[in-house]
């Protein structure tokens, strides 16, 4: 996979070798990630893999301690309004003024964006079934992030940033604000990074991935590639095995006895050889979840991150 380059006018998002540590923990590790512009972009990794804190360079709320980030080549912290004026952003804290109504949030909000379109915020709230007489306050949860994802919606951002916008909230609330995502790339070619530690949402929206663990990033590529470029296999001894099997195309062996579960992402024809000289044989072959090939590829030594950025 190759992704733009830095400067190149199809790049929504741009960082180079960033790096950021909190005193002695190494929050993101040589970090470089370029999205296109017109994709949805997911963003995975376990809680405190980096995620977030990569989402406040984005946004221009840290400065990189060494390397660069670029949002549609402007640096966010050196022209942090010309950047937040292209960047609709919603977490899972959802941040809204609590005392407002509805009604009031949304006029408040316009004020920051000239691009403000009142017939489309309207629709919104009709759609997600906001009142606008209804204060914050006393929203349920899966209101708060209907109306955090409106106002981040309305004023048509070019790039939509939403760090765990789900986080907490019931399946329907999460299919709403799913719908709501894929609606809006469709529909305008505008360009999404969704975060979350909930892979299977993840990939019902997201076209390109990039998976996260300790700072570092372990995957990134197109999500089909990802997915197409590994597979689970179950393989059968003729007789119990008192250890797992050691295959070089492997990143992940488990199970026990006869039958033996394996991960690889490596060519097929070379591991059914390497499988059959220790006598085995593939008698089932599927493609493994995300959350499966996130585990084994997270397990691996970290070390190795760097050759793993590519499907």
């Amino acid at each position: 996979m190759k992704f733009p380059s830095p400067s190149s006018s199809d790049a929504a998002l741009a960082i180079t070798g960033l790096s950021r540590r909190f005193g002695s923990k190494q929050a993101l590790d040589n970090v470089s990630l370029y999205i296109p512009r017109g994709s949805v972009f997911g963003l995975v990794g376990e809680n405190g893999a980096g995620k977030t804190t990569l989402i406040k360079h984005i946004l221009g709320l840290l400065k990189a301690e060494s390397g660069s980030v670029r949002v549609f080549g402007s640096d966010p912290v050196a022209d942090c309004v010309g950047v937040l004026s292209r960047v609709g952003y919603l977490s899972e804290h959802r941040d809204l003024p609590a005392w407002m109504r509805v009604d009031e949030l949304l006029r408040y909000t316009r004020a920051f964006y000239p691009g403000w379109d009142d017939r489309y915020a309207e629709e919104l709230r009709l759609q997600f079934g906001l009142d606008s007489a209804a204060r914050v306050r006393n929203l349920s949860q899966g209101q708060q992030a209907k109306a955090g994802l409106l106002v981040a919606l309305a004023f048509r951002p070019e790039l939509l940033v939403l760090d765990e916008p789900s986080s907490g909230l019931d399946p329907v609330v999460r299919r709403d604000i799913l719908e709501a995502i894929i609606r809006t790339v469709a529909e305008e070619g505008r360009t999404v990074l969704f975060s979350s530690h909930l892979l299977d949402e993840v990939e019902r929206v997201s076209d390109q991935l990039a998976m996260m663990h300790q700072g570092r990033l372990v995957l990134c590529g197109p999500l089909d590639q990802i997915k197409a470029a590994h597979r689970r296999l179950l393989v059968r001894f003729p007789t119990p095995l008192s250890a797992a099997p050691q295959f070089p195309q492997a990143f992940s062996v488990s199970g026990s006895g006869r039958e033996w579960t394996v991960l690889s992402n490596g060519g097929k024809t070379e591991l059914a050889s390497c499988i059959g000289h220790l006598g085995g044989s593939i008698i089932e072959e599927q493609t493994p979840t995300l959350d499966e090939i996130f585990v084994a590829r997270a397990a691996q030594n970290p070390g190795n991150a760097a050759s793993l950025a590519k499907p």
